[in-house]
């Protein structure tokens, strides 16, 4: 049986729509449906945009407001919401909150998260979106990347399963930066995600990956990897 996945998001949700595209329709390589599936889209804000997502793909999606409330309460809902889909792994594709140590301790070990630098560098509380690039810039790096970690209590402190350099370029500003990784973010989370559930699902110990200069890693020769190479290096392919 397929692992069912939620999936909070705050904004846009550019890497929901990958998570979506490769697990519930059908752009993802051959029996991952087996692996796993997307069954509840999850955002702290009625108008995000990965809700319409989550629509028009015909998953449940739930608002959980978290601004103002007691945490017990968001506590309540969450762990509600994910019983009543039956969710067993959580991905977190920009989601700007905390997530509560009560619902990081219901589900030590299968909540995951994505982030646009090379941890455990440029992460923390504040650390997301154009802030994250502007700070590599100034701190002079040749080399960012993305980072797929597991969450625990804190911001970005989690172990990280896999991460995929990207070449900064003298000529970057924060956003063309931030094109680039995000391009990386959406080859690498699905597949990622896919190595944890299968190694969830066997009782296999989670795969762990800091990739910084994978072989064959050239700046003036970089380009975003296939999905297929980064299912290679983890082990499913």
């Amino acid at each position: 049986m397929s692992a069912r996945i939620a999936v909070l998001a705050s904004g846009g949700g550019t890497n929901l729509q990958t998570l979506l595209d490769y697990f519930n329709g059908g752009k993802g390589p051959e029996g991952v449906q087996d692996a796993a599936r997307v069954a509840l889209v999850v955002s702290d804000r009625a108008d995000a945009g990965a809700l319409e997502r989550a629509r028009r793909t015909g998953v449940p999606e739930r608002v959980i407001p978290v601004g103002g409330r007691a945490e017990d309460d968001v506590v309540h809902d969450t762990i509600e919401a994910f019983q009543a889909a039956g969710v067993e792994l959580v991905a977190l594709a920009g989601y700007l909150r905390r997530i509560p140590a009560a619902v990081v301790a219901r589900y030590r070990g299968r909540v995951v998260n994505v982030h646009p630098a090379l941890l455990p560098a440029f992460g923390g509380q504040g650390m997301y979106g154009l802030r994250v690039h502007a700070a590599v810039l100034a701190a002079g790096c040749t080399v960012s990347g993305a980072s797929v970690h597991m969450v625990d209590e804190q911001y970005d402190t989690g172990p990280i399963l896999l991460q995929w350099p990207v070449p900064v370029l003298a000529s970057d500003a924060p956003e063309t930066l931030a094109a680039r990784v995000l391009e990386v973010e959406h080859r690498i989370y699905a597949p990622a995600v896919e190595a944890l559930a299968r190694a969830l699902a066997r009782g296999e110990p989670v795969p762990s990956l800091r990739l910084r200069e994978p072989a064959g890693f050239r700046l003036a020769r970089w380009e975003p990897p296939a999905v297929s190479d980064v299912r290679k290096t983890l082990g499913i392919s």
